[in-house]
């Protein structure tokens, strides 16, 4: 889709970009991008499944603050966030959905779960973590959001993409570096900032691995350094039930940097929700 041809859904101050694909035949998957990126981080996964027999409908909105959609000055939360998601649910008159989050997007699935959990058929949870950030943590928050602020996003994408791929991704895919970039640098300062301070205050969704009974999907990249793989092993061990899938040269975009193996991994669990 082009940007002309994306779907505009306004939800409370913002004005959301969504991407809409395929049928409605074996139900709706809503990817949620991380942060600072936008709905292209799936292209790959959008596109895989279109051959699916099952029809999967794919949705895959750009957050406030990011890519196509509106950027406000204030009031980012993961509540917002989750809330933006329910909104576009509600407009395209789809009850519930897998809902595949990466990284800050695994945050918003875990308050949808939080929030609305009837909307959540299944999860995919790529890249991500339960916790939530220590006092460091929120310190290094508060210092990139001010470097956005102070020196734009061209440094927030010098200061993230070290730690963002893989070496293998750096040394043979020159493509996916550049789109990243890109990404980050598409980001508008308002959506850079909002983000951050969203991820700072975030709850801690540990104490919810054991409640959640519904079928899960746990994707690490092996040389993630942001959410490493024996984390997300031990997230997947307290969900009941999760399945759990390492992607071999990948970081923390699985997606971008394996689409291939992360593509089959998703295919193979949807296959299993019927």
């Amino acid at each position: 889709m082009t940007t002309h041809d994306l779907l505009r859904v306004t939800a409370d101050d913002a004005e959301l970009a969504v991407d809409v694909r395929g049928g409605s035949g074996a139900g709706s998957i809503l990817f949620i991008h991380g942060f600072p990126f936008d709905r292209s981080l799936w292209r790959h996964q959008l596109a895989a499944l279109s051959p699916s027999p099952s029809h999967w409908r794919r949705i895959a909105p750009d957050l406030r603050g990011a890519g196509a959609s509106s950027a406000p000055a204030r009031g980012y939360s993961m509540a917002r966030y989750a809330a933006d998601v329910v909104r576009v649910l509600d407009v395209l008159n789809v009850r519930q959905a897998v809902m595949c989050g990466l990284s800050m997007g695994g945050y918003i699935v875990f308050e949808l779960l939080r929030r609305h959990p009837e909307r959540v058929r299944a999860a995919v949870l790529c890249n991500t973590k339960a916790e939530a950030d220590t006092a460091d943590a929120k310190r290094g928050r508060d210092e990139m959001a001010a470097l956005a602020e102070r020196e734009g996003a061209a440094a927030v994408a010098d200061r993230l993409l070290p730690r963002l791929l893989a070496p293998a991704t750096f040394a043979a895919q020159p493509e996916v570096v550049a789109q990243v970039r890109a990404m980050i640098m598409g980001t508008p300062v308002p959506g850079l900032v909002g983000a951050l301070l969203a991820m700072r205050d975030r709850p801690d969704s540990t104490a919810m691995l054991g409640a959640i009974h519904l079928p899960v999907l746990v994707v690490a990249g092996g040389d993630d350094p942001i959410a490493p793989p024996e984390g997300m092993l031990a997230m997947a061990r307290a969900i009941a039930g999760a399945q759990f899938v390492q992607i071999p040269a990948a970081a923390h975009l699985t997606p971008l940097e394996q689409p291939l193996a992360t593509s089959r991994a998703l295919s193979d669990f949807l296959a299993d929700l019927g």
